[in-house]
């Protein structure tokens, strides 16, 4: 793959936080009431333990497609927070053991270094929650657990993920044209709020 180049980081950068900036004033009723989207909604008898604030980027690399060239999703790398803006996970992508190593996104608690993957089951566009140039939200079901080294089991018990309220993160829409751009990487800025359920 190519090197990182700091310059198409920046533009893509610059061009995605305008993104976010337009639509964190993209409110609704829906959004203050915690509602998601149909078929978004965590099966019954579970209930949410942990509701974390993400900042990050969704990251991308240029690959040669079926189709011609295209921005291959590569991961996430985020922080979470909670309200009193304390770190409490990050958010990545890692292999899960339980699955024989297949790459699964992963949060990890900063504290005890529990450990949960997921995959998604299920998502949405719909445009009454969703804002314009933002990642869908998804339902996540968990289907690895790890425990911290420690004893800690804080993400451990998580079963279920839903991802909400997302602000830019989509692949550029420039950047992966030719041969020359196979192995560019885009970093691309965006914030979503993560809820946990046992």
């Amino acid at each position: 793959m190519g090197a990182y180049r700091v310059p198409d980081a920046i533009m893509i950068w610059k061009h995605s936080a305008a993104a976010i900036l337009a639509v964190l004033a993209h409110t609704s009723i829906a959004h203050a009431q915690g509602a998601v989207p149909g078929g978004l909604e965590v099966p019954a008898g579970h209930a949410p333990f942990l509701t974390a604030h993400a900042e990050g980027t969704q990251n991308y690399v240029c690959v040669l497609a079926p189709d011609g060239f295209g921005w291959q999703f590569h991961g996430p790398q985020a922080t979470l927070a909670n309200d009193a803006m304390t770190q409490v996970a990050t958010h990545f992508l890692s292999p899960n053991p339980i699955e024989g190593g297949a790459a699964r996104a992963t949060w990890q608690h900063s504290a005890d270094t529990s450990r949960v993957w997921a995959v998604a089951i299920a998502n949405s566009t719909d445009a009454a929650f969703v804002a314009p140039g933002a990642i869908p939200w998804l339902l996540l079901k968990v289907v690895g657990q790890q425990g911290g080294p420690g004893g800690g089991t804080t993400l451990s018990g998580a079963l279920f993920i839903q991802r909400t309220n997302t602000a830019g993160g989509q692949a550029p829409p420039t950047g992966c044209k030719t041969a020359q751009d196979v192995g560019r990487k885009a970093l691309v800025p965006y914030e979503a709020d993560y809820v946990f359920y046992q």
